[in-house]
């Protein structure tokens, strides 16, 4: 098991001045975020010239890309693009958002086997991503999808069973299905809380992964706009150093 950043959380830079700060705080891995903000990595972008962006990533950065997210919804000729990017980094994970609560299930299995089949003829793992309003918001709902989607499995971010309607709710049943995990504390009343005040028990998570022989990353991903300018770096700082003591 491994400690990354998100991209997503330096948001206000563009991808080399964000992997520059998140390597002067310490971290030596990255997963690189792909949206249609201003400074984030552009999917159509990546799509279209892979192998020079791999490149520029390279020549850009000394840390290890380790994994990606892609936050919008994209055709299959650009995600194949986005694919082949991971490939040329040597990025094993891809993350997708999962279809908004109301989507057919049928409509989500089929969606996510046509797009894991790209990730698996590439040596890449898929994963969706467990969010408020969309169809993983439920634990027992996510991992129905991943059995129906064989291959496809959980990026687990503990802040949506933290933070919802009606109060926290147990998720153990995900463990088992998750192959990228996103952090960051949480309250019962907020996504993102300053680090020690939530109620996310990166102990627990990290001692359950272990029993189940997880290996892969744990990776620090601050929502924009909730902190800005020093306080985001400190939160930064506190859980690089605080995850990296339970490694």
């Amino acid at each position: 098991m491994h400690l990354a950043a998100s991209t997503r959380s330096l948001a206000e830079l563009d991808f080399a001045a964000a992997c520059l700060q998140l390597q002067e705080l310490g971290f030596d891995k990255v997963e690189l975020c792909l949206g249609d903000s201003a400074k984030l990595l552009r999917p159509a972008a990546v799509a279209a010239d892979p192998e020079g962006l791999a490149v520029r990533m390279k020549d850009a950065s000394r840390l290890t890309t380790v994994a990606l997210m892609l936050e919008p919804e994209v055709d299959l000729v650009t995600f194949s693009g986005i694919v082949r990017f991971a490939q040329l980094l040597r990025a094993t994970q891809i993350t997708i958002k999962a279809s908004p609560l109301g989507t057919p299930f049928n409509s989500e299995v089929d969606r996510l086997r046509e797009r894991n089949e790209i990730c698996h003829q590439s040596g890449v793992r898929l994963s969706i991503l467990t969010e408020p309003g969309a169809l993983t918001e439920d634990p027992h709902t996510a991992i129905e999808i991943c059995q129906a989607s064989k291959g496809v499995g959980i990026t687990l971010d503990p802040s949506t069973f933290i933070c919802r309607p009606g109060g926290p709710v147990d998720f153990d049943v995900v463990f088992p299905h998750v192959l990228h995990v996103h952090l960051r504390d949480t309250s019962p009343t907020a996504m993102q809380v300053p680090t020690g005040l939530g109620e996310v028990d990166y102990n627990r998570i990290i001692a359950v992964l272990n029993q189940l022989g997880y290996t892969r990353s744990l990776s620090v991903d601050l929502l924009p706009g909730v902190f800005e300018g020093e306080d985001r770096l400190r939160e930064l700082r506190k859980l690089h150093l605080l995850l990296n003591s339970m490694l």
